[in-house]
């Protein structure tokens, strides 16, 4: 598929709504209290700091001229209680904010991660891990501060903004007016930027993902690129990614900067206005002293600086509107393979399982599998073999419901003798009573006691060393440094590909499973470590149902059935004695295999 390249940039499946910001309100509301509380400490800290512009006039206008020094001095009081009260208050609400900031990230993180838990295997066949590590990690710390400081910010800008011209127009209002006649200017500026600024981050967004899924795709594959020597090749991929990185990067601050610059550029033109204008009139004799022009000359950089806010709020929110996108984007993801409304917990199984005119495919007109009829009776070992891609691990993966049937159905038999379609049963219920195996055997970081015990929680630790024992795991446990509780480094790597493959055996065995299934069990196990391991299927095997995936046609020749899976369903079917005695498809694959011409 097209997005699963780590080079080619993700386009979203629909256009930015208002109503995600709405919807990432949700996550604000939660601490509304908090909010508000810090809210009204920034407005008393922003309308305290607007009475310095005030003491300056009082200051020139009526104490230096009166030489009234007590007032300097009572002035000089109120200007450091005012910084002082500023600073606490200011001091308070970060501190409160910052937690109110992590909880957000904590909440949206949480929930992402929770549906991340639910999507099924297609959605992690069609794009690369980076991808979606981006979103849950760099994109959730993003939004977080815009969500949170952001909005508070920009409601104590308002007001502020609103003081500010109350007191501005109270002090000179021919004054004022000059000074907010740039306004309308600005605006038009900021919403000309607006569509390329977003299209700017979007970009940028794109070319970070990449960045990250290669890195991440580099990191899990360094043991093969150090063998063929790769190192050289893959720096210059990442130089590419990264070189387009910070093109899209220096491209979005550009245009991001275009707001700053032209605030700062407003700012000081009206200043200069506001001087010439002031110098003009108080030489006209319209009594303007020299400390309202002084007042109204830092209420401009008052004025103009929660404008200048505002902007960069708003930048942010333009920026951090690309990050949401995405974040939503994954949230809305649907659930494809989820439990059906009116689904019911599946009961205890005996292991008999039918597909019935099952067709299926992993991409629209490519089928896999087409029409598939089998009866798999309790206790019965089926094996399935034939050629790569032929769909041996599909079958496996449609009992297991991983993913929904183009058609037909799959059924399982209780031990009351009902049939259960496995659509419309619960998830839980099904997969508890599947013991799986899949080829790539996957070992979590944690001890080796953890590992085993992971489908299984309940489980004792007698009950961890019996599975261990059955599958002879238990001999190369103890021979650890610690034993069980021997820790294990991510994704296994302490370990041989053979010694993990025990692990997850063991794993699969604990829980129990009406059906158990291997797939590709033994592929990484060496000759004599297969020898012992097979005593432990053959033990495991008896009285329960057993689907097995195989290469090695030697450990599955005793199974009841073999299943030939070629041409999208069952080419050929029998025990082994019977497909040898067909000579058909089989008997070429056992033959090529063993280089054996007979049974």
């Amino acid at each position: 598929m097209a997005r699963n390249k780590f080079d080619v940039d993700e386009k979203l499946e629909s256009p930015f709504q208002w109503k995600h910001l709405k919807r990432a309100g949700r996550y604000v509301a939660r601490h509304k209290y908090k909010m508000l509380l810090a809210l009204v400490l920034s407005a008393l800290s922003s309308v305290a700091t607007l009475y310095i512009p005030k003491i300056t006039q009082w200051v020139l206008d009526e104490a230096v001229p009166n030489k009234d020094t007590a007032m300097i001095g009572r002035m000089a009081l109120l200007f450091v209680g005012v910084i002082s009260l500023s600073i606490v208050f200011t001091v308070i609400r970060s501190r409160m904010m910052a937690h109110v900031s992590q909880q957000i990230i904590y909440d949206i993180r949480a929930d992402l991660f929770a549906h991340l838990q639910k999507l099924p295997f297609s959605y992690y066949d069609s794009r690369p891990a980076g991808k979606i590590l981006v979103r849950v990690i760099n994109y959730v710390n993003s939004v977080s501060d815009i969500l949170s400081n952001g909005i508070i910010n920009m409601i104590i800008d308002v007001i502020s903004l609103a003081f500010i011209v109350v007191f501005m127009y109270s002090t000179d209002a021919t004054l004022a007016t000059v000074i907010v006649s740039g306004l309308p200017i600005f605006v038009a500026i900021i919403f000309f930027i607006k569509p390329r600024q977003r299209k700017a981050w979007q970009n940028q967004s794109n070319k970070n993902s990449n960045y990250n899924a290669y890195l991440a795709e580099s990191i899990d594959g360094v043991r093969v690129s150090q063998f063929f020597d790769r190192q050289e090749v893959n720096i210059s991929i990442m130089e590419k990614l990264a070189t387009a990185c910070r093109a899209a990067w220096m491209k979005a601050v550009y245009i991001s900067n275009t707001v700053w610059l032209s605030s700062e550029t407003m700012t000081q033109v009206v200043l200069t206005f506001l001087y010439i204008a002031g110098v003009y009139w108080m030489g006209g004799g319209n009594m303007v002293s020299f400390g309202v022009i002084l007042a109204m000359g830092q209420y401009v950089s008052r004025f103009w600086q929660p404008i200048t806010n505002l902007a960069n709020i708003y930048n942010s929110f333009v920026n951090n509107i690309a990050y949401l996108e995405r974040i939503f984007e994954t949230m809305d993801e649907p659930v494809v393979v989820d439990d059906a409304p009116d689904a019911e917990p599946l009961p205890e199984i005996t292991g008999e399982a039918e597909f019935q005119d099952v067709t299926f495919a992993y991409e629209e007109g490519a089928n896999v599998l087409e029409h598939v009829n089998l009866h798999v009776k309790a206790g019965e070992s089926i094996a399935l073999v034939g050629p790569t891609g032929a769909g041996k691990s599909t079958v496996i993966n449609l009992l297991c419901r991983f993913y929904n049937l183009n058609g037909g159905r799959i059924l399982l038999h209780d031990k009351a003798g009902k049939t259960h379609d496995i659509s419309k049963v619960t998830l839980h219920s099904l997969r508890s009573q599947l013991g799986i195996m899949l080829q790539d055997s996957f070992i979590f970081s944690g001890t080796l006691m953890d590992n085993i015990r992971y489908g299984r929680l309940d489980a004792t630790d007698s009950e961890v060393k019996e599975a261990a024992k059955r599958v002879h795991a238990d001999e190369l446990i103890r021979k650890m440094p610690m034993g069980y509780q021997t820790e294990i480094k991510e994704r296994g790597s302490n370990l041989s590909q053979g010694e993990k493959q025990l692990v997850a055996f063991a794993r699969t065995l604990l829980s129990n499973p009406a059906i158990l299934i291997l797939d590709e069990a033994t592929s990484s196990i060496d000759t004599q470590t297969e020898k012992l391991l097979q005593e432990g299927i053959r033990e495991m095997l008896k009285d329960r149902t057993s689907i097995i995936v195989a290469h090695r046609l030697s450990t599955i020749k005793n199974c009841d059935r073999i299943l030939y899976i070629s041409n999208k369903g069952i080419a050929e079917m029998g025990s082994h004695e019977e497909l040898m005695q067909k000579r058909g498809l089989y008997y070429q694959l056992y033959t090529a295999q063993t280089g054996n011409e007979a049974a």
